[in-house]
């Protein structure tokens, strides 16, 4: 088995302000070289990138390029915002396939350089994620439908994202993620996480809709960032790749996807939810944060063990390489906050067109 042994992360900058300066390649670049140093690879094998919304041009070479040389090679995934964890399950792979000795693998994403996207005469917003006859919602019309499917209160979700905000401001000031981040440019901290007044809150109109549920708040917003681990074979102390699962459901309902992930990533490797030391879920919405860990039997508001420091909502969404960030953070709070040998933690993200995936990470000493 893969043992994650290095992870690194840039702070998540907002689009157009933090990193506006920086492109797909120099945010990866970054964390591709601090993993790699922090690691003491002395050669790297391959560089497995994450990428949804870029331009294209395999920006896993480009960044290995920039950072790491030319004998480097490189091999983007796109699994939507479950892209960089696919990158993380994708190197361990290689890994443990004897395919390669020393793999950088995670997430990058740009969306102040997002390109404008047409074909031929048409000009669309986004890619579709399912063709006809499938339903091929907006994330956000997603999340809309999935409250309304549930029962999930405009208020409930407004409760969470507070709670998430909250988590991520109590993480920057007790300083947590400083270990794992490292600095591109001038930014010095996650941009997005904020108060959000009730009274603000409660003149917020629906996002997707004006029947919608979903709000500006209740929606992980756009953002710009990169994240990195360092995967070797057995035997060094870190965070052992346990089980990938990657799971497909129905595009109308894409949220939902971890779930599935979870617990056949848990059923495949022996253990349940009550065994795990900490969750990490990738929060697109929400909504869905509130679904997916009561469907899983978990408290998302007053279990300890769920995004403890906050997540996507808070922090922001760099939709390719939030998956990546949520290794990242299983690594600082397991490895990094000295969690015993054994302890066991899972990173799960849901990507458009109904794709979920899971990580089964054990710490080893």
């Amino acid at each position: 088995m893969s043992v994650v042994v290095a992870a690194r992360r840039t702070w998540v900058g907002r689009p157009a302000a933090g990193h506006a300066h920086a492109d797909e390649t120099r945010l990866a670049a970054a964390v591709l070289s601090a993993a790699a140093q922090d690691a003491s690879a002395g050669r790297v094998d391959d560089v497995v990138l994450g990428n949804a919304a870029g331009h294209g041009g395999n920006v896993a070479r480009r960044a290995a390029l920039a950072g790491l040389g030319l004998a480097v090679p490189g091999i983007s995934v796109d699994r939507q915002c479950a892209s960089g964890l696919a990158a993380v399950a994708t190197g361990a792979a290689l890994v443990d396939a004897g395919h390669a000795d020393v793999v950088l693998a995670g997430g990058v994403e740009s969306t102040t350089r997002a390109p404008a996207r047409s074909h031929g005469r048409l000009d669309y917003r986004r890619a579709s994620f399912a063709p006809p006859p499938w339903a091929d919602p907006d994330a956000g019309q997603a999340a809309d439908r999935l409250a309304r499917a549930r029962g999930v209160t405009r208020e409930r979700q407004h409760a969470y994202a507070i709670a998430s905000h909250s988590r991520v401001r109590a993480a920057h000031e007790a300083g947590w993620f400083g270990p794992e981040v490292t600095g591109v440019g001038g930014l010095d901290r996650d941009e997005h996480a904020r108060p959000l007044p009730g009274r603000v809150l409660d003149r917020l109109p629906g996002a997707f809709g004006p029947d919608g549920s979903v709000t500006a708040a209740s929606a992980a917003p756009a953002a710009d960032g990169a994240a990195a681990v360092a995967l070797v074979p057995d035997g060094p102390p870190g965070l052992r790749v346990r089980g990938a699962a990657t799971v497909a459901c129905g595009p109308d309902m894409p949220l939902l996807a971890p779930v599935r992930a979870v617990r056949t990533v848990c059923e495949r490797t022996g253990v349940g939810t009550a065994d795990l030391a900490a969750v990490e879920l990738v929060e697109a919405f929400a909504v869905q944060a509130l679904v997916v860990a009561e469907d899983l039997g978990l408290d998302p508001l007053g279990d300890p063990r769920w995004n403890p420091d906050g997540g996507a909502l808070g922090a922001g969404h760099p939709f390719g390489a939030s998956g990546a960030i949520a290794v990242v953070r299983l690594y600082s709070r397991l490895v990094r906050g000295g969690a015993p040998a054994g302890a066991l933690g899972v990173a799960t993200a849901a990507g458009t067109g109904g794709i979920g995936v899971a990580l089964l990470l054990e710490v080893v000493r």
